[in-house]
């Protein structure tokens, strides 16, 4: 039967965003949304644009997306790795779904009170509130740019 709450686990999308405060110590609480599909077993890393990405201690190996099957002695395997992996931190959530965010990942995020957890159908991303709110007025107004580039990458490589 626990076989059967994993494989559910793995098929739910994680989607939303949820805002909460830092507390005393760098502690901070888990959305429940989140938390019942990732459980209470997590893994915190560096991210890109300033964010923090979260998986589930059992999904890991999403981190190295990308690099699987990569040669070891390329530079770029070894160094995403470094940054995904060696930035890591495995976090276990308390009977409140809290947990303490390790002070380097606070400051690599630049987090100060308040965060976002944005929900990105595989993973979790954290963002510090202010910084967030800048990206995602960026985001916003060149989302037909953006998306525009990603068919044109799509139609260059034949899928």
């Amino acid at each position: 039967m626990v076989q059967s709450g994993i494989n559910k686990r793995k098929q739910i999308m994680l989607i939303g965003q949820y805002e909460v405060k830092l507390g005393a110590k760098g502690r901070i609480g888990f959305p429940k949304k989140f938390r019942e599909i990732l459980g209470d077993k997590l893994i915190v890393t560096l991210g890109y644009e300033n964010s923090l990405i979260v998986v589930s201690e059992e999904n890991w190996k999403q981190l190295l997306e990308g690099t699987e099957g990569k040669p070891f002695i390329q530079s770029e395997t070894r160094e995403t790795q470094r940054f995904l992996l060696g930035g890591a931190s495995n976090v276990e959530l308390d009977s409140k779904g809290r947990f303490i965010l390790p002070s380097y990942l606070r400051g690599f995020a630049k987090i100060e009170d308040e965060v976002i957890f944005l929900g990105l159908s595989r993973y979790v991303e954290i963002w510090d509130k202010k910084l967030w709110l800048e990206y995602r007025q960026n985001l916003e107004k060149n989302i037909d740019r953006i998306s525009q580039r990603l068919v044109e990458k799509e139609d260059k490589s034949g899928k």
